[in-house]
């Protein structure tokens, strides 16, 4: 991947076009492919299941990051059983969980040799994150509340974005955001420290998105 990567978010795209959507990820050479998966209880929204992704991904070779807003229960088996056997690359959870059941997920996706990343929502204690640091490879900030495409970013996210970056302190963790990102902001996004953005609805509203990614791998 470049220093900086791009991931579309899928829940923002118009899935009576997803054909389109893809070509689109293919021509524009995206980084990879992001998919939010809800299931109405851990956010108030429902996205899509197992079968959606499946045919997405049969149709690209792109990389998959799951970003799973979802309650976990003590058995990772059960609970992500239709995901298991997808061709998933990065799996992240959200570190609102239980730390307990949380751990017990990361050790068993990293026995299956995964990426794993850890969410956290707009204002959750940003040291909840410091017991898992040397267990993750990513960070997922949300700079809005999980749940919805198209919200507005949260400025205080900014300073949750240098925070995340001291905490890590040089570790080979990858800071990712995610929320209202536009080319408004993304500039002061990647200052604040981050090194992947996730981008919802402005990347499919875009005129011109080609030239907008390259804007960004390009940004010093």
């Amino acid at each position: 991947m470049n220093d900086v990567s791009v991931m579309p978010s899928i829940f923002g795209a118009d899935f009576f076009n997803l054909e389109k959507v893809i070509a689109l990820f293919e021509k524009v050479k995206v980084d990879a492919i992001h998919f939010d998966i809800m299931d109405n209880h851990y956010v108030p929204n429902i996205s899509f299941g197992a079968k959606v992704a499946e045919d997405i991904l049969k149709r690209t070779n792109l990389p998959s990051f799951f970003h799973f807003m979802v309650e976990l229960d003590e058995n990772p088996e059960k609970t992500l059983k239709q995901f298991l056997n997808l061709r998933i690359d990065h799996w992240t959870f959200h570190v609102e969980n239980e730390h307990v059941i949380l751990k017990n997920y990361i050790n068993f996706f990293k026995r299956k040799g995964k990426k794993i990343g850890l969410s956290i929502k707009p204002k959750t204690p940003i040291e909840q994150l410091s017991p898992f640091l040397e267990e993750i490879d990513l960070i997922l900030v949300m700079s809005v509340e999980p749940g919805f495409s198209g919200q507005s970013f949260l400025k205080e996210s900014l300073s949750r974005i240098e925070r995340v970056k001291n905490i890590i302190d040089g570790k080979s963790i990858i800071i990712q955001v995610d929320g209202g990102i536009n080319r408004k902001n993304y500039k002061d996004i990647l200052r604040a420290g981050a090194k992947s953005l996730v981008i919802g609805s402005n990347f499919y509203e875009d005129k011109k998105v080609e030239e907008w990614v390259e804007e960004i791998r390009n940004f010093s």
